[in-house]
């Protein structure tokens, strides 16, 4: 596994690996002396586990950390514990052997790591990761929440809520979801959190267990209630459709071109297909820009959205291409976003 990654990182003549440790007792040892800008670690390690090493890494030295995991569900549970816990992204274990798609998942690994150098970053990335987990008294004083903007999108009796989100998704979502009440929740909301399969259905599992509204992830040809999250399954697109006087859910593979499955615009196209301007866009951390056109569609409807704001994301992408192309009504901090979901639909 550290030859695999040590040959797709070596590949890059903009990066230098300064250590390689062989269990996770050693990684936090080196992590302390080397203070690398972004450490890969492993969940499954001898001696000490990758969970326990990462959780005295973010307390001791915290530094941006990509999880290497395992795509079973125990993998995938362990990997949503790793992202509460600050880590800032991961890359699926039996992607990274380098007879298995390793120019695919060598590209991918090289833009998360430079995306997340490249914003200033190191510094401010783990100040919003240890802000957004709340680990001191001092640190959520220094992020004691903003107030109310002026300008909220005004409440036209929305239908649907389509939320898109990756990099810094689960962690971020545990602050969202959990607050979304469900006396005044009446409509679906869908999500696409970029993650591959079995990822999603823990995810869906650990926010419903945390939340007073339902979470689940999507299953196919199911019929769409209101007070529900609808998380899109990992390595699927998931559609909205309207027929016979209901709505349900579509889950396929098509369109197998797109960069991310699931993708934000894939849904979010269908969700305006159904629901017209009465939805309400939410765009939250992520890398790149996938849902940006499709949140441009909403507003050339006369629709309405809310975007994450920079200080809070824990990478400043899809948020920042809804703002930059004029579709976002409001920008808020993390911990405005569902107060404000509450307060308007």
């Amino acid at each position: 596994m550290r030859k695999s990654l040590q040959i797709m990182l070596g590949s890059d003549p903009d990066m230098e690996i300064v250590g390689q440790a062989k269990n996770g007792k050693e990684g936090v040892e080196m992590a302390k002396h080397l203070e690398p800008d972004v450490i890969t670690l492993d969940i499954e390690m001898p001696v000490m586990d990758g969970l326990k090493a990462l959780e005295i890494i973010m307390k001791e030295r915290p530094t941006s950390v990509l999880m290497v995991s395992s795509l079973t569900t125990e993998g995938a549970d362990a990997t949503i514990r790793a992202l509460e816990l600050g880590a800032v992204d991961f890359i699926p274990k039996e992607m990274s052997y380098v007879n298995v798609k390793i120019q695919d998942i060598k590209d991918d690994l090289i833009r998360k790591i430079k995306t997340i150098v490249q914003r200033k970053i190191i510094s401010r990335t783990i100040q919003r990761l240890r802000a957004i987990t709340g680990k001191t008294d001092r640190e959520r004083e220094a992020i004691a929440p903003a107030p109310p903007p002026s300008k909220l999108p005004p409440k036209i009796g929305y239908k649907a809520v389509m939320v898109g989100v990756s990099t810094g998704g689960p962690l971020s979502l545990q602050k969202v979801v959990p607050e979304l009440s469900i006396s005044k929740l009446k409509i679906p909301i869908f999500l696409v959190q970029h993650m591959p399969p079995k990822f999603t259905r823990s995810l869906a599992e650990r926010l419903n267990d945390m939340s007073e509204v339902e979470v689940k992830e999507a299953e196919h040809n199911e019929i769409v209630r209101g007070g529900v999250v609808y998380i899109a399954p990992g390595g699927k697109h998931m559609r909205v459709r309207s027929g016979g006087g209901e709505e349900r859910i579509d889950v396929g593979d098509k369109p197998e071109e797109v960069l991310h499955r699931p993708s934000v615009s894939v849904t979010m196209e269908s969700v305006l297909d159904v629901y017209g301007k009465h939805t309400l866009g939410v765009m939250m951390t992520g890398m790149g820009r996938d849902g940006a056109d499709a949140f441009e569609r909403l507003k050339n409807l006369g629709g309405h959205a809310l975007a994450q704001d920079e200080s809070t994301c824990v990478v400043y992408g899809m948020p920042k291409a809804v703002v930059d192309a004029g579709a976002a009504d409001t920008v808020l901090t993390l911990d405005r976003i569902a107060p404000t979901i509450n307060e308007i639909v």
